[in-house]
């Protein structure tokens, strides 16, 4: 036998696999019409199916019932006009557009397809399905929409989506990107300061055996991508610290995946209410970030905590 190229590609030829169903139903269709001796061919019956059903109509008033091209109903409705079966008439408002009805002629021969073809073709459509011609409907239903909401051209031309992130906790073989990631981005725009050194150095001992946490953002094509920490400070405070982001895997949202991610585990950890962060204004973009997952300016942590740091110039709170 042999083989079925179009379905061996499958749904990258969608558009052409229906295609190809679509012309062998309207050849049938239009072999069905010429035995039964009704002058029309299939792809006209629609036309005729909405000033049935609708009543007189513009010819723009037809191609938006039919979701068509308003060029392709003219034609048609041109062809049917030709036949005797629709009238044109300019007797509304307007009387630049044409009112479409149904000829005598036309009425006569939709009374012949409701009456002695639409019921054989419905019940043959229904076991050519099997029965599942509901679900077929819904089916191309859901296509259309999903079309009226976004072209398929778009969907093609889109960038590429990046691969999916997840959250990885911290494990000691994670220790030496924890400290790459960061010292990395810490040299870019500031000097590495000894508290980064003894903080970067020591993760395990100084942030998570104290009560703390690292996550770790990780793509299926670069590994891990970015980093932040979660650390118990006096008095019950969490500083949220050291998010770095990989510089290959910039572009890609990771610092809004990492903090989204570091807020539900504070959350997580009944400690979000007394989550703050420090912070340069030299990295507005970060500080736009904070601000719009929740964390606001504070003087009362910039005073408890700012000093830690020599670039500190920026303190802030989370609240919610």
């Amino acid at each position: 036998m042999t083989p079925d190229t179009l379905a061996d590609l499958g749904v990258t030829f969608l558009g052409s696999r229906m295609k190809r169903l679509a012309d062998r139903l309207q050849t049938d269709a239009a072999a069905t019409l010429q035995a039964m001796n009704l002058p029309i061919q299939p792809a006209q019956q629609q036309f005729l199916a909405v000033l049935r059903q609708q009543g007189p109509q513009t010819v723009g008033g037809v191609a938006q019932h039919l979701r068509i091209s308003q060029p392709t109903a003219t034609r048609a409705v041109q062809a049917l006009m030709e036949q005797g079966l629709i009238d044109a008439s300019r007797e509304g408002r307007d009387q630049r557009q044409k009112l479409l009805s149904l000829s005598a002629a036309g009425e006569a021969l939709m009374d012949r397809l409701e009456r002695d073809l639409w019921p054989k073709v419905e019940a043959a459509a229904v076991s050519l399905c099997g029965g599942r011609h509901a679900a077929l409907l819904e089916e191309i239903t859901m296509i259309e929409t999903e079309l009226d909401r976004r072209s398929l051209v778009d969907r093609i031309m889109a960038p590429a989506a990046a691969p999916a992130m997840t959250i990885r906790d911290f494990s000691d073989d994670l220790a030496r990107a924890f400290h790459d990631i960061n010292a990395a981005w810490i040299a870019q725009m500031f000097a590495l300061e000894e508290n980064d050194i003894t903080l970067l150095e020591n993760p395990r001992e100084l942030i998570v055996d104290k009560g703390g946490a690292v996550l770790f953002a990780q793509t299926p094509d670069l590994g891990v991508v970015g980093t932040c920490a979660i650390m118990r400070m006096k008095d019950g405070w969490f500083e949220l610290t050291k998010m770095g982001v990989l510089e290959a895997a910039r572009g890609r949202k990771v610092g809004e995946f990492l903090l989204a991610a570091a807020l539900e585990r504070a959350k997580a950890m009944g400690v979000a209410d007394r989550l703050y962060l420090l912070t340069n204004r030299k990295c507005g973009p970060a500080i736009h970030l904070y601000e719009k997952l929740g964390f606001q300016h504070d003087a009362e942590i910039m005073a408890l905590f700012g000093a830690r740091y020599e670039r500190c110039d920026v303190a802030m709170r989370y609240r919610g």
